[in-house]
């Protein structure tokens, strides 16, 4: 019997085994267990002894995880490479089983696995061949049971409870290299309850799910409406759901009928595991293709793969647009759809979405820029000479490329198309707002070739291009856009010699000349320039064409001045107050050199002075600046338009509205919303033409707003100069209307007297004005003039002398004869009369027999004047309205000639129709005036583009306002004058501007009178909304600007009552967002085309922002704005203002940018220390 009898039957290693064993065993049966292995015991014992002798050879101790962290102390290469080569032996040889086993085992399990494996390797080679095939056997069969012991499955497990653990007696001697356990063996829990475990069983529980299933909860959450793939479920066409064949009645219940599909039976044969889309299952069945677009879609399908329905309708579109331009590759209009297409075909997330959206928004829109310029230079190809082609790539390519290179590619498209004006005006602009590369000179002689190389090909001597149609008009606008260009960038004494000289070179052009290329008659012109003679302006001054007679026969001879007249300019000292800040003096100090030096210095030869005597050498105009901006007019129409650009530069408001090429270039001044006496007096408003310009010499920050009036005395008197030569130049109608100008100018400076409240200055300027007046009624050909009459009987009421306004009216209507409503002069000065009579009325009650009434009668009476007696007959009104009935009649219905001055007529329809509602008005009431202006609207609409057009777009220039405008603009006025003396809805007046507005988005006029009714509004809504589809249907500026000026009359209005020093206050009217709302109009009016170039916009803009106190962001807007506008030098003033501790870094980057300086820091350090 052995020691052990339990292991009676298994042999030493190297002896045989034993033969004698079925007698042992039978004495054994009591201590044999039927699920005891003998080989099972043995293993288990040996590979614990192995499992020994293996750690205690090796020191340093390895965990072999899948995601170890070797420290570098208990890790060598040798020990790298020995459980490298293990992991390569477990994979190979036990692959098998593996695939077997549940793979929640730790990184224990993998580590003895390992060791198994090198156990069994041994065993195998120490043992004897006789058991080498039993052992192998043996081991196959009980690899699992082994396994089994060392491990415990769940699946083993009969009783399986919620909290099941193994306990694993065996130590982990890696343990002791690192500091904590491998997290991979610590049992994820979570606790709820904050008591400590152990103490209370109740208030503790302890939760063992894993993360693992909440994170895939969270990623199936329902998606929102804004995320990419909703939107473009929601930007693609509806499908319908009932047949179309189903009747149309409307009953309370509406089924709504599924789709019929096709019949299966066709398409199972060409579709049958269905994954073609429609049109490839009909292509396939060798149907019309076109027929499938008609067939209604399966709306299941469309449920369950909506991206599928919408590719395939944006490819069909790409394919229609493919096939287009293969077509057809001439079609320029073709080419800019597929282009514009684009956008429609990558449209990204929303505006409001988050900022990683906004990442992949950015992206794609890269990735349509790069689309778009792959087509247009596909396109460019096909057409080589078209120019709307290479525009469109040079805007797309502003995204890519840097400025210099920019410039190089407009430099190629300028020389291959040197004779297109629009080219040339589109390049001066993109020069002049390349803030990198601007400098003042640059551009100044950029405008002067662009001059030049369009006068070469009107004079022919280009003989490579030929001359396209509206050159000539397009150079007067690019002349005057230069003009405005020197005016804000500070050198207004080159933009004052600019038009000097070319209205010398026009109007005094000697006859010997004239027949010469523009080259050759600037070359005579230079001499006369240098000579030193007076120019237009200047006193004596007689014109080119007298100086070169009086050359040919030996000179001037010399007239000694006169003495007379000569006065010393009190120059005022130009530091009033030295304890103000260095920043404050500065802008004083430019300020009023703006004002007194913006004529060019010239030296006074009667003193005998010399060039070298003029302390600012800025002030002098060398020929070269000007010379290659010398242009011919021959057309007389063009030649008058020069004219009065230059007085309204000069700050003279001229009948007809004159503006350069591109408006919104030059406007940079806030005067555009000033509304001069509309709330006393809205019938007759004064409606300035040069708002939103600084006339030269008035160059300000937008916070001081400082406006003197008029001009210093060397200002007046230039004008003075220029009206006098142009008297000379011009007879009847014209010199007529050059006598208008003066005398309104005269007006414009009483209006800004009253505006100011300044009585001593209004009684000086007033004297002056009768003065002018009288003088200019003395002429001759001025006596009859009815307009000039107007104008001094208004002046007169403007002073206050009401009684002598009335006299000067009843002798200009006794004086005018009997032309009644026919004469379009006798019923304008009818007209004001009566309004301002009317304006003086405080009710509408007994309004019949009111001196308007009278007025209005007697004209319609067409019989000689008789002054107010005190009453009206019934019989005249009677007789009065007939005739005004029959009158409007027949200039509504007769059709427009052809040989009469448009402009004429339609002023003769305003004045007409002004006259009799005004009579309806005082004699009816209200509605009657309004059906009027209902009647005439209607006709005026129906009668066509044609007698709405502005006759001066051509030019670029607006010209007269229209018919239908000007008839609209006394519609409101009336309107508004009659709420403020009765009681009347708003809505007739809000509807009557919102039509003319949508009409007319550009009228200044309008957009003041709207948002001055929208600011009683308690609701913002309405107004916001019409604004909103304003601006999307139109490219003016006006728009965005009088909402801007909307919503920042509402935020201090809401800001003064909340403010109101009378205890608790509660609010009725809601502030919610509005900063946020004025930035964000901001935002949009700046990118818009137009927006983007204009000084006054980023000049309200910074000013909003200053006002708010965000002095970072005011400060980087600036230079936002320099990128766009870099030549205006207001923008610069009221950075020194907004930001007085960079006043040196301002006045620096101005120096660099050669705008002019007219107090260098240098010289403001020295007149301190005086």
């Amino acid at each position: 019997m052995a020691l052990f009898p339990a292991f009676a039957g298994v042999a030493e290693p190297g002896e045989p085994p034993a033969s004698s064993s079925e007698g042992s065993r039978k004495e054994l049966d009591w201590l044999s267990n039927p699920s005891f292995s003998t080989e099972d015991a043995l293993l288990l014992h040996q590979r614990t002894t192995e499992a020994a002798n293996l750690i205690s050879e090796k020191s340093p101790l390895i965990r072999t995880t899948s995601r170890s962290d070797l420290s570098g102390e208990s890790d060598t290469d040798d020990s790298l490479k020995q459980s490298s080569k293990k992991r390569k032996k477990k994979k190979k040889k036990h692959h098998h089983y593996k695939k077997t086993k549940k793979k929640t085992r730790g990184d224990s399990s993998s580590s003895e696995s390992d060791l198994d494996t090198k156990h069994i390797k041994d065993k195998a080679t120490r043992s004897g061949r006789n058991h080498e095939e039993e052992v192998a056997a043996n081991l196959g069969k009980k690899t699992s049971n082994v396994t089994s012991n060392r491990f415990v499955w769940l699946d083993d497990i009969q009783a399986f409870t919620a909290e099941t653990f193994r306990i694993d007696k065996k130590p982990d001697p890696a343990n002791w290299a690192y500091k904590s356990l491998y997290r991979g063996d610590i049992a994820r829990y979570k606790r709820r309850g904050e008591s400590c475990l152990g103490i209370d069983a109740k208030k503790q529980c302890i939760v063992w799910d894993s993360s693992a299933s909440k994170r895939k909860q969270l990623q199936r959450r329902p998606e929102r409406y804004f995320t990419k793939n909703n939107v473009k479920i929601l930007n693609t066409d509806g499908i319908p759901v009932c047949n179309k064949s189903s009747p149309s009645n409307l009953t309370a219940f509406i089924p709504v009928f599924q789709t019929e599909t096709d019949d299966p039976s066709d398409t199972t044969e060409v579709n049958p595991l269905g994954i073609y889309d429609p049109s490839t299952t009909v292509w396939l069945q060798g149907k019309d293709c076109k027929s499938a677009d008609h067939e209604p879609v399966n709306t299941q399908q469309t449920v369950q793969e909506p991206g599928i329905n919408i590719n395939s309708i944006l490819m069909t579109k790409v394919e229609e647009h493919n096939k287009k331009v293969r077509e057809n590759p001439r079609d320029i209009s073709a080419w800019m759809e597929f282009v514009s297409f684009q956008d429609e075909l990558m449209r990204g997330p929303s505006p409001y979405a988050s900022q990683g959206e906004q990442e992949v928004r950015r992206k794609s829109l890269k990735l349509i820029l790069e689309k778009k310029l792959a087509i247009l230079e596909r396109a460019i190809e096909s057409n080589p000479s078209n120019v709307d082609l290479k525009l469109a790539r040079l805007k797309l390519c502003t995204e890519f490329w840097e400025p210099p290179a920019l410039i190089k590619e407009w430099q190629k498209l300028i020389f291959l198309h040197p004779n297109n004006p629009d080219l040339w005006k589109k390049y001066l602009l993109f020069c002049q707002s390349q803030f990198t590369t601007f400098s003042v000179s640059k551009i100044n002689s950029l405008y002067g070739k662009c001059l030049t190389t369009l006068a070469a090909v009107q004079d022919g001597s280009m003989v490579s291009h030929p001359l396209l149609p509206g050159t000539e008009e397009a150079m007067l606008a690019i002349f005057i856009q230069q003009c405005h260009f020197l005016r804000q960038a500070g050198h207004s004494e080159k933009a004052v010699s600019l038009f000097q000289a070319l209205i010398d070179f026009t109007f005094f052009k000697p006859d010997s000349v004239k027949d010469l290329p523009t080259r050759g008659q600037v070359e005579f012109f230079e001499p006369f320039w240098d000579s030193g003679e007076p120019r237009i302006g200047e006193k004596g001054a007689r014109g080119w064409k007298a100086w070169m007679h009086q050359q040919e026969k030996g000179g001037w001879i010399a007239l000694k001045p006169d003495d007379d007249d000569e006065e010393e300019i009190d120059e005022d000292q130009e530091i009033k107050d030295k304890t103000l800040p260095k920043w404050h003096i500065w802008l004083d100090i430019e300020y009023s050199r703006e004002a007194r030096h913006w004529l060019p210095w010239r030296p006074d030869k009667t003193k005998k002075e010399i060039e070298e005597d003029c302390e600012d050498p800025e002030r002098q105009v060398l020929f070269d600046d000007l010379g290659p901006s010398l242009i011919q007019l021959s057309n007389p129409d063009l030649q008058c338009q020069l004219l009065y650009s230059f007085l309204q530069f000069l700050g003279v408001p001229c009948t007809s509205k004159l503006f350069p090429s591109n408006l919104y270039i030059a406007m940079d001044e806030n005067n555009i919303f000033d509304s001069v006496f509309s709330d006393e007096k809205p019938l007759t408003s004064v409606d300035f033409p040069l708002s939103g310009f600084n006339s030269i010499g008035h160059m300000d920050t937008m916070l001081q707003g400082r406006h003197h009036i008029g001009h210093y005395k060397e200002g007046e008197e230039f004008i003075q100069n220029v009206f006098h030569v142009l008297f000379l130049l011009f007879s009847g109608k014209e010199k007529s209307n050059l006598s208008v100008c003066w005398l309104q100018y005269e007006i414009s400076k009483v209006v800004q007297c009253l505006q100011a409240k300044n009585k001593k200055k209004l009684k000086a300027q007033g004297r002056k004005s009768k003065k002018l007046a009288k003088n200019l009624l003395k002429a001759p050909d001025n006596r009859n003039h009815l307009s000039l009459w107007k104008l001094y009987a208004y002046l007169e009421w403007l002073l206050g002398n009401i009684d002598d306004a009335r006299k000067v009216f009843d002798t200009a209507l006794c004086t005018a004869g009997t032309g009644g409503l026919k004469s379009p002069q006798l019923c304008s000065l009818s007209l004001l009369y009566a309004q301002l009579e009317v304006e003086l009325l405080e009710s509408i009650e007994g309004a019949v027999m009111s001196r308007a009434v009278h007025i209005l009668t007697k004209l319609a009476e067409s019989g000689p004047y008789v002054p107010y007696s005190g009453q009206v007959l019934p019989v005249n009104v009677l007789k009065a309205r007939k005739t005004y009935e029959h009158m409007l009649q027949n200039y509504l219905s007769k059709t427009p000639v052809s040989d009469q001055d448009p402009a004429c007529d339609a002023n003769q329809l305003v004045n007409l129709v002004g006259c009799y509602a005004l009579f309806q008005y005082l004699t009816v009431g209200i509605d009657a005036a309004v059906l009027i202006y209902a009647q005439t609207s209607e006709k005026l609409e129906a009668a066509g583009p044609q007698t709405c057009e502005n006759t001066g777009e051509n030019f670029g220039i607006q010209n007269f306002p229209t018919a239908l405008e000007a008839v609209t603009l006394l519609h409101t006025n009336l309107l508004r004058f009659h709420m403020k003396i009765s009681v009347y809805p708003l809505n007739p007046l809000r509807e009557a501007l919102t039509e003319a507005l949508k009409r007319y988005p550009s009228n200044q006029s309008l957009w003041r009178s709207y948002i001055h009714i929208q600011r009683k509004s308690h609701s913002a809504s309405k107004a916001r909304r019409f604004f909103d589809s304003v601006t999307r249907s139109t490219n003016s500026l006006e728009p965005w600007l009088f909402a801007i000026q909307a919503e920042q009359m509402r935020k201090k209005l809401t800001e003064s009552v909340q403010r109101a020093d009378v205890g608790e206050i509660h609010s009725t009217i809601p502030e919610t967002g509005l900063t946020n709302r004025i930035v964000a109009l901001f935002e949009h009016a700046v990118q818009s085309e137009n927006g983007t170039h204009c000084p006054l916009l980023w000049r309200m803009y910074l000013n909003f922002l200053a006002s708010l106190g965000k002095k970072e962001k005011s400060k980087g807007l600036f230079y936002k704005a320099l990128q766009n506008c870099p030549w205006a030098k207001v923008l610069y003033m009221d950075a020194v203002e907004y930001f007085p501790d960079h006043l040196q870094e301002t006045l620096d980057l101005m120096t660099e940018k050669e705008l002019r300086v007219r107090l260098p820091m240098e010289e403001l350090d020295l007149l301190l220390e005086v």
